[in-house]
Formats: structure tokens, sequence, C-alpha cells
């Protein structure tokens, strides 16, 4: 078989970039998990609704436990890189949410072993301009909350 390098590197790439994801579930996957209105959802009592039917609770608590990493000032919105983690135990999710980006919601993350998941993510974001970014933690049960502010510089989502 002749097969030229770049073909061949290209393959392998793509092979392994497919295994390293394992059972991580890319952000289209995830959109197309969700329920119609958690996507479309527009204000914070949408976003209440999406985390009652998804959650069984809207109660959301301000946790000191979460730490978003984020730049204060964001020069492009098109990538903006956020950080999220938290020790609390027993993780089940962290969802993120652009405040007020046209969909608020972000990416959400499910850890499928939540007695030993390690409260960490990395992503990068769009964000149509400056907004609150809130990391929604689900552990043991209860849902947690922090958010931070990013301004936006240059245009993302929107232009």
């Amino acid at each position: 078989m002749n097969l030229p390098r770049r073909t061949f590197l290209k393959g392998i790439f793509a092979t392994g970039g497919a295994m390293a994801l394992g059972t991580t579930v890319l952000p289209q996957n995830v959109m197309a998990d969700l329920p119609e209105t958690a996507v479309e959802a527009e204000n914070e009592d949408a976003l209440k609704e999406i985390f009652e039917r998804e959650f069984g609770t809207a109660e959301i608590e301000k946790s000191d436990q979460i730490t978003i990493k984020a730049p204060e000032i964001a020069e492009n919105g098109q990538v903006v890189q956020i950080e999220v983690t938290t020790n609390l135990e027993k993780l089940e999710s962290i969802t993120i949410l652009a405040e007020k980006n046209p969909v608020p919601l972000v990416a959400q993350f499910n850890f499928p072993d939540p007695e030993n998941a390690v409260g960490w993510v990395k992503t990068r974001i769009k964000m149509m301009g400056t907004s609150d970014v809130i990391a929604v933690v689900k552990a043991d049960g209860q849902l947690y909350a922090a958010r931070r502010e990013v301004t936006v510089t240059l245009g993302g989502c929107g232009g």
C-alpha cells in the first residue's frame, strides 16, 4: 500500500483525536440532546425552567467552592477561554452559560462517575458582548453557581 505521508498523518491524527475523546460529548451532540427550550432560553426565568426540568430543581445557591477563570477583558468575543474548577464532592455536571448571548447555554459537561469526578473543565466560548459567565455545578443532587463578568471589546456571536 503506497499511501502519501500527509494522508497517513491526517488519518492517524483524526483517529487519535476520536480515541482521546472517548465518551466525551462534543458540543453539537450536547445541543442535540437538550430540550429545544434549553437552546432558546433568553432570560433567567427560562433558564430556571430548564434546570427544573433537567435536574428536578431550580434552587441554585451561590458557592465560593466554584472558581471561574476567564479574562477580565476579552479582546475578541470569537474566542474566550473559560476554565471552571470546583472541589465539590459527588460532581455530576458543570454547565456554562453566557448570560447575554443569543443562546445563553454554551456548554454542559456530564460526569458519569460522580464519586471519582475531578471538578475541572476548560473550553473556549463565543460571547456576543460584555456579559456574566455563569457556571452551574450539580453536585450531590444540589445546584451551585458562580458568576464572573467578562468585558468583550470586539464582537463575537453577533458580529
